[in-house]
């Protein structure tokens, strides 16, 4: 668990399924991410965060508020894609629903899931992709201190080929 001067970072817990399925279900929270996923596909994140962090100590974890103990998204750590820029590294990555945009949220988790992984893990950089529309994301990037790589650019390979969401940019964070 992580906890920040607004927020707890934690394990998911069954209560937050709900919470999930309505970010999801908002096309404009969607808009950058592949498919709305079933609700198998859902349990299968669960299960698969889960498993990461059983497994590794880290996954994007489920994100609540300290003074309400509501769950308003996800952010945290994960093993980096197979097959796309982050193969074999560590990858941060956030969603939050629409309502909670704009109130340095996902910044406060971001940068404390960052700042975790570089006192926890034995890596020396941790990387985030996006498709190269997704301003809101990818200033958040540099707002916490990642580098775009150029070199980067993949085409994520769990996006269909015709989809104008296949061709994703990268960032990098580095140990300082």
């Amino acid at each position: 668990m992580i906890v920040t001067e607004r927020l707890v970072l934690r394990p998911y817990a069954a209560r937050d399924r709900a919470t999930i399925v309505a970010h999801i279900a908002d096309a404009e929270v969607m808009r950058y991410l592949n498919p709305v996923p079933t609700d198998a596909d859902v349990d299968a994140m669960i299960e698969r965060q889960n498993g990461y962090l059983a497994t590794l100590g880290y996954c994007f974890w489920s994100v609540e508020v300290r003074a309400t103990g509501a769950m308003i998204g996800v952010c945290g750590l994960k093993p980096g894609t197979a097959g796309g820029s982050l193969d074999g590294a560590v990858e941060i990555g956030w969603r939050f629903g629409r309502d909670h945009w704009g109130q340095g949220f996902a910044r406060e988790a971001a940068q404390a899931s960052l700042d975790w992984g570089f006192a926890t893990l034995p890596v020396d950089r941790v990387g985030a992709i996006t498709v190269a529309a997704n301003v809101r994301s990818w200033t958040l990037m540099e707002r916490i201190g990642m580098v775009r790589d150029p070199d980067g650019d993949f085409d994520h390979p769990s996006v269909p080929d015709d989809s104008p969401l296949k061709r994703h940019i990268t960032y990098w964070k580095v140990r300082s």
